[in-house]
């Protein structure tokens, strides 16, 4: 799958309004003039992604949202994509599972043989991994990342640094040297992307552990996601898999 043209559908995903973004007061935290369907100022939102989103998330930019589900919630919108050149940008983390689960269920990656069981969120040494695949004989482990920054049709991860990301890459190495496969899968939300790379100027640790993971076996996997925004629902299709920059430079 190398072009648009051979999307699938993966998620559909209710949207009820679009704004401004005003400002953003911490990583959790938007004000948003909401403009259409009806208009109203000041609106908090709730960001579901820890990352700075620098490039998506900025004042003046345009913004979709859902209304927020669940009670005690201190907002009432949830902020699901931001505005990038033509296209809305899905900056929602809390998508990643079902997408990500859609991806195996659909054997969007070769190679991992009759899965018998997944399951997801796992321990492993001293974190929580994405996901346990269990079948004929053998055991993988599975790392989800989400990619929303790219420059120059290179995405990369982290856009912000990140201890925890770097800890999960190298329980990835710990269980390979364990006997069992390991994994990191990375959703990239870029389409204009050409390839994938750890962020080195963001996260020199991460981008370290990124490569020696490589270097020991762990599987990476970047795949490329567009977000189609139709009138009150966004659609998520998955694209295309994206090769490594480095392989790129080498050739």
């Amino acid at each position: 799958m190398n072009a648009i043209s051979d999307k699938r559908h993966v998620l559909d995903i209710p949207l009820d309004a679009e704004g401004i973004l005003v400002c953003r007061p911490n990583r959790f935290l938007g004000i948003v003039d909401i403009i259409t369907p009806q208009g109203s100022k000041a609106e908090k939102v709730h960001i579901h992604d820890p990352g700075r989103l620098e490039d998506i998330l900025y004042p003046g930019n345009r913004v979709i949202l859902k209304k927020a589900d669940g009670k005690g919630r201190k907002t009432l919108w949830d902020l699901i994509g931001g505005k990038v050149g033509d296209n809305f940008v899905l900056t929602h983390s809390g998508y990643h599972r079902q997408i990500s689960n859609w991806v195996l269920e659909n054997q969007i990656i070769s190679g991992l043989g009759d899965i018998e069981h997944i399951t997801p969120e796992q321990v492993f040494g001293e974190s929580r991994l994405d996901y346990l695949l269990e079948g004929a004989g053998r055991r993988t482990w599975v790392e989800v990342k989400g990619c929303t920054l790219a420059e120059d049709g290179k995405a990369m991860f982290p856009d912000a640094p990140t201890a925890r990301g770097k800890r999960h890459v190298e329980e990835l190495i710990k269980a390979l040297q364990a006997g069992d496969n390991a994994i990191m899968m990375v959703l990239i939300f870029r389409q204009e992307a050409k390839c994938f790379w750890a962020h080195e100027k963001i996260d020199p640790d991460f981008a370290a552990a990124f490569l020696h993971a490589i270097e020991e076996g762990v599987q990476i996997h970047p795949l490329v996601f567009t977000f189609e925004k139709k009138d009150d629902y966004g659609q998520v299709f998955f694209c295309r898999k994206l090769p490594l920059c480095s392989k790129l430079r080498k050739s």
